[in-house]
C-alpha cells in the first residue's frame, strides 16, 4: 500500500467507528463481555476521540508532513505488545507503525482482544493488501524491532527478551493534578473526566491531587457528583467498599461521596475509586520535582495540561513523551 491509500483507509476507519452499525455494536458487547470495565460508554469514548484526534484525514496528512513521510521506506517487522487497561489503549502505536508503511506483527492483549482484531478484520475486508502490513500473533518472532507496553514486571521481561533490538518499552505511568485553590465548578468537573474516565485505570487519568494548605474539598467533592453512577455498577462498587473498608479498619481519614474516596497519601498512584492527595506549600517548587518523575505520564491543572484534557490525547501526544514516529523512521 503507498502512502495515499493507507491515510484513504484510516480516514475510512475513523468514519466507521462513528457509525452506528449494527455489526460493530455487537463486537462492543463481545469486548464487554470479555472485559466487564470496557462498559459501552467509554468503548465509544474512545472510538470518538481515536476518530476525532487521530484519524482526521487532514490531521493525518498534517502528521505525515511534519515526518516528510514518504513512499520510500525501507519497511521493517515491528513487533507490537499491546496493553489491554483501557479500550485502544494501544490504538496509536498500531497507526503509527502502519502510517510509516513498515509491517506490524501485533501481540493482543488478553484483555483488549476484540475490539482492535476487528478493526483489523475490517481493513482487510476494505484492502485485501493490508493483510501483508498487519498480522497477529501469540509469539513475536523475526521481527526487527519492538515497541512494547505493559506492567513494570512486563517491562523487566520486555528488557530481557527484547533489549538488543531497537525498541520503545513502556511501564507503569499515572498522571497527576495540581491545584490552585480557586478553580471553577466547571474546571473541577472537567477535572472529574480526567480522575473517572475508563474508571481511572489509564496512564493519563489522575490518582493523585497536590493541592494548596487549608485547601475545601467541599466543592470538589460535589463536583465529583456527576459520577455517582458509578456506585451502580458492580465491579467498581467491589472496589469501592473494599477500599472504603480498608480506610476503616486501619483508622484513616479520608473524605467521600457515592463514587470516590478522597485519602491524604503521599502515592501518585491511588486503587480504583480511590483519589490520593497532598498538600504543597509552594506550586513552584512542586512543578520541579513533578517534572522529573519518570512514574507521571501527564500533569493536569492551570498552565499544565488543561482540565478535562488528559484522557482526550492528540496525534502528536506520544506515551511516555517517546516520539514513536522518530523511532520507526529512524530504523
Amino acid at each position: 500500500m503507498n502512502l495515499e491509500e493507507r491515510i484513504t483507509i484510516m480516514g475510512k476507519l475513523g468514519r466507521y467507528l462513528m457509525e452506528n452499525d449494527d455489526k460493530l455494536n455487537k463486537v462492543k458487547q463481545k469486548a464487554y463481555q470479555k472485559n466487564k470495565w470496557f462498559t459501552e460508554e467509554f468503548i465509544n469514548y474512545s472510538f470518538k476521540n481515536i476518530s476525532e484526534n487521530y484519524l482526521d484525514e487532514q490531521i493525518l496528512k498534517n502528521w505525515v508532513s511534519y515526518y516528510h513521510i514518504d513512499d520510500n521506506i525501507q519497511s521493517q517487522n515491528i513487533g507490537v505488545v499491546m496493553a489491554g487497561n483501557i479500550p485502544l489503549v494501544g490504538f496509536h502505536d498500531f497507526l503509527s507503525v502502519f502510517i510509516t508503511g513498515h509491517q506490524q506483527l501485533i501481540k493482543l492483549s488478553d484483555k483488549d482482544d476484540v475490539l482492535l482484531a476487528h478493526i483489523i478484520d475490517k481493513l482487510k475486508e476494505w484492502n485485501p493488501k493490508v493483510s501483508s502490513l498487519i498480522m497477529t500473533s501469540e509469539l513475536l518472532k523475526d521481527c526487527d524491532a519492538f515497541i512494547a507496553t505493559g506492567s513494570n514486571n512486563s517491562a523487566r521481561y520486555f528488557h530481557h527478551y527484547f533489549g538488543k533490538y531497537p525498541s520503545v518499552i513502556r511501564n507503569n505511568k499515572t498522571s497527576v493534578a495540581v491545584l490552585s485553590g480557586d478553580e471553577t465548578r466547571e474546571q473541577l468537573s472537567s477535572l472529574a473526566d480526567d480522575v473517572y474516565f475508563y474508571f481511572g485505570l489509564g496512564c493519563r487519568n489522575v490518582t493523585k491531587l497536590f493541592v494548596p494548605e487549608n485547601y475545601n474539598f467541599e466543592m470538589l467533592l460535589s463536583a465529583f457528583k456527576k459520577y455517582d453512577y458509578f456506585a451502580d455498577l458492580t465491579k467498581y462498587r467491589n472496589n469501592y467498599d473494599y477500599n472504603l473498608a480498608l480506610l476503616i479498619m486501619n483508622n484513616n481519614y479520608y473524605m467521600a461521596n457515592e463514587s470516590i474516596i478522597l485519602s491524604e497519601n503521599e502515592n501518585i498512584f491511588s486503587p480504583v475509586s480511590v483519589l490520593h492527595y497532598s498538600f504543597y506549600p509552594n506550586e513552584n517548587n512542586l512543578f520541579e520535582q513533578l517534572k522529573n518523575d519518570e512514574n507521571i505520564q501527564c500533569i493536569v491543572g492551570k498552565g499544565y495540561v488543561p482540565f478535562g484534557k488528559a484522557q482526550r490525547p492528540r496525534i502528536f501526544d506520544y506515551a511516555d513523551g517517546i516520539d514513536t514516529m522518530e523511532f520507526l523512521l529512524s530504523l
